[in-house]
């Protein structure tokens, strides 16, 4: 059913992973849910990537993250992490923050991108819109319900 390769297994200095610019990690439904985002990914990015998936309702975050470490640590060569999920989707949303998190072990080192899958097509989200969203306290207050 799904074809394309999933992060865990990869090792970190994989032969398909080198020479690559940029990394796309994808929420791995994506495949077989909305295999029309492939195509708006292809168009969005036009050239040469790698892409791995992952699946944080089956595969704990932290073993996400430490696989995307060591394949950063390994691979200077990757320049972007290109982060495509479902949008809504409580699990994949910590595909999101473990790129933010890596960003702040290795300041610098890798351009990110947040794509979601909605109705209506892909949208791009900025790291700032990841970072709120992990604190409830503030969409409460952005939302005019909290005091403060």
């Amino acid at each position: 059913m799904y074809r394309l390769p999933r992060l865990l297994d990869a090792n970190t200095a994989a032969r398909a992973l080198r020479g690559k610019r940029t990394l796309v990690i994808l929420g791995r439904c994506i495949e077989t849910e909305k295999p029309w985002a492939l195509e708006g990914l292809r168009r969005l990015l036009g050239g040469d990537y790698a892409v791995l998936t992952a699946c944080p309702e089956a595969e704990h975050i932290n073993m996400i993250g430490f696989k995307l470490a060591g394949i950063l640590a390994r691979l200077p060569g990757i320049e972007e992490v290109v982060v495509l999920t479902t949008d809504g989707s409580m699990h994949c949303i910590q595909l999101h923050y473990v790129v933010e998190e890596l960003e702040k072990i290795m300041p610098g080192r890798f351009r990110r991108r947040h794509l979601v899958a909605t109705r209506e097509g892909l949208v791009e989200v900025s790291p700032e819109a990841v970072k709120v969203s992990r604190f409830l306290s503030r969409v409460e207050k952005m939302l005019g319900k909290a005091p403060g």
